[in-house]
């Protein structure tokens, strides 16, 4: 692959629009196609320990991540409650978690190797899995090194950004709902004779008696003063304003 194809599929993983799942499917792809030795592979994304986004390359890698899953023991485990790279450079002679090394024999999977990458409170492990021994360690593979850490920005990044929608919807809510509260306060105060103070603490104790948000009960109160012409039934299916209320 050139470094212009390399390049474009850097871009597509970056594209937030793709996606968790869409920018792990295309690292794994990269990892089988740039990584020598490397013929398989399987991509996850912890959240304070749980997971919640995977991407394989094959069936095999995904079956092997499935056990560990069901089983609690690995090296994507490992990996993941350590957080560091954990590396099976032989299967054959790996005795530390039986289970799994049976079943990567029997998948013709010789070597293997767990990237981690950590931004908190997000972790994100890159397998990587050779048909040869030896053919994959933690410290002889910089491209798959380089790609874990360029998966781990796209994702810290995503999640920032994911973050920054969130407190900006937040905001604009907060703001529609101080301008809806502050208007049904102006109608409380011309129609009770009353201080912004207690037209405030009216809507409260409405909230407080009818076990709902006070912008709820401020949005009754707007609309039960709606301007002449809003229609008889519109006006007869509103609640009580705040005059029914000290009658």
């Amino acid at each position: 692959m050139t470094v212009e194809d390399l390049g474009l599929d850097a871009t597509e993983m970056v594209s937030l629009s793709h996606g968790e799942g869409k920018s792990l499917s295309k690292l794994t792809e990269l990892a089988v196609r740039q990584v020598p030795g490397c013929a398989a592979a399987h991509a996850t994304i912890w959240r304070d320990g749980e997971l919640v986004a995977v991407s394989a390359s094959h069936p095999d890698p995904d079956e092997l991540l499935d056990l560990q899953l069901r089983t609690g023991a690995g090296p994507m485990i490992t990996a993941v409650r350590d957080g560091k790279p954990v590396s099976s450079p032989d299967t054959l002679r790996d005795e530390r978690w039986p289970r799994w090394t049976e079943e990567s024999l029997r998948r013709g999977l010789r070597s293997s190797v767990h990237l981690v990458r950590q931004f908190p409170p997000m972790t994100l492990v890159l397998a990587l899995f050779g048909t040869r021994p030896g053919s994959l360690e933690a410290d002889g593979v910089p491209m798959a090194e380089m790609l874990a850490r360029f998966g781990s920005t796209v994702f810290a990044n995503s999640l920032a950004y994911g973050e920054a929608q969130r407190t900006a919807t937040q905001l604009k809510d907060s703001v529609a709902a101080r301008a809806i509260t502050d208007q049904a306060k102006g109608i409380l105060m011309h129609a009770l004779g009353c201080d912004a103070d207690a037209a405030l603490k009216y809507l409260r104790k409405e909230s407080q008696r009818r076990h709902v948000k006070v912008t709820e009960v401020a949005a009754r109160v707007i609309a039960g003063y709606a301007p002449p012409g809003a229609g008889a039934a519109g006006a007869a299916s509103r609640s009580p304003g705040p005059r029914a209320a000290t009658r």
